[in-house]
């Protein structure tokens, strides 16, 4: 998932919007770690 920040912020936003998925499930989607969910998520 190598894009910039804002576009990464707004895919995961919107997955967990979406999906009513929690930061743990996302990471688990899109293969990152639970920090950068919530660091991409919290700007």
């Amino acid at each position: 998932m190598k894009q910039s920040v804002a576009k990464r912020a707004t895919i995961l936003g919107e997955y967990i919007k979406q999906n009513g998925a929690t930061v743990r499930h996302t990471a688990g989607v899109f293969n990152i770690s639970k920090s950068t969910v919530h660091k991409d998520v919290t700007i």
